[in-house]
C-alpha cells in the first residue's frame, strides 16, 4: 500500500514540478506570478490531441517514436505561444507597476480558456492513447513488493525526471543558462555586461511553455480525458509546488510538485480522497507558517 500510493504520488508530483518549473522561473527573472501558465499546460494537452490525429490520419501513430512526435510538437507549438504571449502581454508592462503583469496574465488566462472552448469546444476530448501505445504497453506494467507500475506511469515519471534534469544542466552549464542566472540576480548589471535581457526573458517563457505542454501531454495520457478547465486547478496546486520548494528556485519546484503529488497521493489513501485538494492548501499554509521563503528558497532583497 505504501509503495503503491507513493508511485501514484510521483507520478503527479513529476506534473505538478513540470509545470511548477514555468512558474518559478517567470517569477525568478521578472519576480511577477505568470497566472496564464496553467492555460499553457492545457493546451498542451490538446495539442498533443491534434498531433496524435494528424499522425492517425497519416498512418503514422504506430511508428516507435510516434509519442515523441507528439510531446515535440506540443512543446514547440506551446513554445511560440509563450513567446507570443510574453511579447504582447507582457513586455510593454515591463516598466508598469507589478499589477499590471498580474491583471494582464489574468486577462490572458481567460483569454486562452474561451479560445481553446471556442476553438475545440466545451465538451471532454478524449485522448485515444491505443492509438499511439500497444495494447499490451498500456494495459501492462512492472509488478512489486505487491505495488503495481504501470508502462505509461513509469513513461511519465521518466519523461519528467529526463526534462528536469536536461533543465538543470542547460541552467547550470551552459552560457545561456549562466545568463539566465545572472539575470535572476540583478538585470541592471547583466545588461551593462553585455547579456540580452530581454532575449533572456523570451527564452525563460518559451521552455517554462514548453516544460508546461511537456505535462499537459503526459496527463493526456495518463488520464485519457481533456477539457478547457484543467489549467485552472493544475495551475493553482503548480503555483503552491513552487511556492512550497521556494519560489524562484528550479530544484525548488521541483521538489516541491513531488512532495504535493505524494501528500495528495498518501492524503487520499490514508485519510479521504474526497479532500485530495484541501491537502495542497494546508502544505502551503504550514509552509508559510513556517518558513515563508519555501523549503529550498533564500531570503533575498532585490533593489
Amino acid at each position: 500500500m505504501f509503495l503503491q500510493q507513493l508511485i501514484n504520488g510521483l507520478t503527479v508530483g513529476s506534473i505538478y514540478a513540470l509545470i511548477a518549473l514555468g512558474y518559478t522561473m517567470v517569477y525568478g527573472i521578472l519576480e511577477f506570478i505568470n497566472f496564464a501558465h496553467g492555460e499553457i499546460y492545457m493546451l498542451g494537452a490538446y495539442l498533443a490531441i491534434i498531433a496524435l490525429g494528424f499522425l492517425s490520419q497519416w498512418g503514422l501513430n504506430s511508428w516507435a517514436a510516434a509519442p515523441v512526435l507528439v510531446l515535440l510538437f506540443a512543446m514547440i507549438v506551446a513554445a511560440a505561444y509563450g513567446a507570443t504571449i510574453e511579447k504582447i502581454a507582457y513586455k510593454p508592462l515591463r516598466s508598469a507597476s507589478r499589477l499590471s503583469p498580474l491583471i494582464s496574465a489574468l486577462g490572458v488566462s481567460i483569454f486562452m480558456q474561451n479560445f481553446v472552448m471556442l476553438t475545440q469546444g466545451a465538451r471532454d476530448k478524449v485522448f485515444h492513447k491505443e492509438l499511439l501505445f500497444s495494447s499490451s504497453f498500456t494495459s501492462g506494467g512492472f509488478s512489486f513488493l505487491n505495488c503495481q507500475v504501470s508502462h505509461i506511469q513509469f513513461l511519465i515519471i521518466g519523461t519528467a525526471l529526463a526534462l528536469m534534469l536536461g533543465l538543470a544542466l542547460f541552467i547550470n552549464h551552459t552560457r545561456t543558462g549562466r545568463a539566465m542566472r545572472a539575470v535572476s540576480q540583478d538585470p541592471r548589471m547583466a545588461r551593462l555586461c553585455g547579456v540580452n535581457v530581454d532575449g533572456v526573458i523570451r527564452l525563460t517563457f518559451v521552455i517554462g511553455s514548453a516544460l508546461g505542454a511537456a505535462a499537459g501531454v503526459l496527463v493526456a495520457m495518463y488520464y485519457g480525458l481533456v477539457n478547457f478547465y484543467i489549467g485552472y486547478v493544475a495551475g493553482l496546486k503548480a503555483f503552491i509546488a513552487a511556492v512550497v520548494g521556494g519560489i524562484g528556485s528550479v530544484p525548488g519546484a521541483m521538489l516541491g510538485g513531488l512532495l504535493l503529488g505524494m501528500a495528495e497521493s498518501f492524503g487520499a489513501g490514508y485519510l479521504s480522497a474526497q479532500y485530495k485538494d484541501v491537502y495542497a492548501f494546508i502544505i502551503l499554509i504550514l509552509v508559510l507558517l513556517l518558513r515563508p521563503q519555501g523549503i529550498l528558497g533564500n531570503k533575498t532583497d532585490r533593489s
